[in-house]
């Protein structure tokens, strides 16, 4: 007996089980056209139950969460939930059950510390407005500091933020300490000390903060125009070309190309606001703008 196919064509080349004619389909049926009889009345797809709109080549499976490197089991733990339906005895055992499973998944020191710190890692990249692939390149540097050892005497808070903070600075996403700790658990120099450890024992593939990435972002804050924002980008350009950048505050140098595009373009800043928002003081801002007068 010959297997009829999946109705995707209108005629299909397979035989009736009865007579031995041709079958075809009509909607989700399978008829043989010489007897009449109904072969199947149901169309099996055997293919995926998701949709992709992805670009490339990829076949995701449909089997709960994606692996993600901000999770010390890396999302592959279950939970045991909560309902409101289930009532007295059933509910206390549900409850002890849950106890001891939250308990068996955390069974090392090492893991509770991951557990911990990936938590605040979690809330300072929300807190920060940051993409997903910078909290997941923090989680793999606090990963790789605890198998260098880099943890001990040192606080879990200044290491969470000094992951984000180097997270950012091998990205080129412009953040800087002070953002970064005014939304920390710990102290500037917690997070200092976490982060001098990292860079000197991972060699963290990090160069000097460009002035530019800190203008859109200053130019935002202070309401200020593209005009304004566009020739304090040429500013940028021009101090780093002369030089002008070379060991100074990159954010104070993008604060004092703001506050030059500003002037020449009559817009009403002071030297405090466009400080105040570099998080520099206005004789940081005054410095790059008088070097960048001189060199007119």
């Amino acid at each position: 007996m010959s297997e009829a196919r999946s109705p995707d064509d209108a005629t299909l080349t397979t035989t009736c089980p009865e007579c031995d004619g041709r079958l075809h389909a009509e909607g989700q049926e399978t008829v043989c056209g010489d007897c009449g009889l109904v072969v199947s009345e149901y169309t099996i797809d055997h293919g995926p139950e998701w949709r992709s709109f992805a670009d490339d080549d990829r076949n995701p499976k449909r089997t709960g969460a994606p692996l993600t490197q901000s999770r010390h089991d890396r999302g592959l733990s279950t939970e045991i939930g909560r309902s409101t339906r289930v009532k007295g005895r059933k509910r206390r055992r549900l409850a002890r059950m849950r106890k001891q499973h939250n308990r068996a998944r955390i069974s090392t020191k090492r893991e509770r510390n991951q557990v911990y710190a990936f938590t605040e890692i979690r809330r300072l990249t929300s807190a920060l407005s940051l993409p997903e692939r910078i909290r997941d390149h923090a989680c793999s540097l606090f990963k790789s500091a605890q198998n260098e050892d880099l943890l001990r005497g040192r606080s879990l808070e200044g290491f969470a933020a000094a992951c984000v903070y180097a997270a950012c600075r091998v990205a080129n996403v412009s953040r800087t300490v002070g953002e970064v700790v005014a939304e920390a658990k710990a102290t500037e120099a917690e997070q200092s000390a976490a982060y001098d450890a990292l860079n000197r024992d991972l060699g963290l593939p990090v160069g000097p903060v460009d002035p530019v990435e800190y203008v859109p972002r200053f130019a935002s804050r202070l309401d200020l125009s593209r005009d304004v924002e566009r020739r304090a980008r040429e500013y940028a350009a021009e101090a780093a070309a002369e030089g002008i950048s070379v060991g100074r505050n990159p954010s104070g140098v993008a604060a004092g190309c703001l506050y030059t595009a500003a002037r020449d373009l009559d817009v009403e800043v002071t030297q405090t606001e466009a400080a105040d928002v570099a998080d520099v003081t206005p004789v940081t801002l005054r410095k790059t703008y008088v070097a960048l007068r001189d060199d007119e």
